[in-house]
């Protein structure tokens, strides 16, 4: 008696799952833009305003030095060079050289931070009485902010890829991680020329 086999189909492909990762990034970063384009535009219209009646800008004794600011600029370009190789390294399983790459842009996202403080504490400008001080330290402060941001950010991926679970057949979270800094990036170019070069 001869057994019949009745073929079985093989289970469906399950579906692609969706960059919900790259997306929510996405996201996250126009969301910082705006509030950006929000303060800027807030202390551009101020500053404006108060040009316009004759008032001074900057407070007496109050000065906002360039260098700082723009050696922060410089560090933060050369991170993005930095963090694009992490992900080209990513892309080739190379975890070694992926890790150095981060942490990298790592040691350039703190040093931008120093200087971005140390440029706050040679202003001689104080938040009492000056509504320039004021926006002058809640924009510097969100800039700081944002790249701790994305510094906690490119860590955490780090670690991921040390666990090895990005590789060249998946680098999303390492791609979301790097459009965020490019985007921390480009708002503190913003900054530096709304508020440190124009003045």
């Amino acid at each position: 008696m001869a057994i019949e086999m009745i073929p079985v189909e093989a289970p469906a492909a399950p579906p692609a799952r969706p960059r919900v990762l790259l997306f929510g990034t996405a996201f996250a970063a126009a969301a910082c833009v705006m509030a950006f384009a929000g303060l800027i535009g807030v202390y551009l219209s101020t500053r404006s305003a108060a040009l316009h009646s004759g008032k001074a800008w900057i407070p007496d004794k109050g000065s906002i030095p360039l260098t700082p600011g723009t050696m922060a600029l410089f560090t933060l370009l050369i991170s993005c060079v930095a963090m694009h190789w992490a992900v080209h390294a990513v892309g080739h399983n190379d975890r070694q050289h992926a890790l150095m790459a981060l942490g990298l842009t790592v040691f350039f996202g703190a040093a931008a931070i120093n200087a971005i403080t140390f440029l706050l504490g040679q202003t001689g400008i104080g938040v009492r009485g000056s509504s320039m001080g004021v926006l002058l330290y809640v924009i510097s402060g969100a800039e700081i902010a944002m790249i701790v941001a994305g510094l906690v950010y490119a860590g955490i991926m780090a670690f991921r890829t040390t666990g090895g679970e990005y590789s060249g057949n998946d680098r999303e979270g390492m791609v979301a991680a790097a459009m965020f800094w490019y985007v921390t990036v480009a708002m503190y170019a913003f900054v530096w020329f709304a508020i440190y070069v124009t003045k």
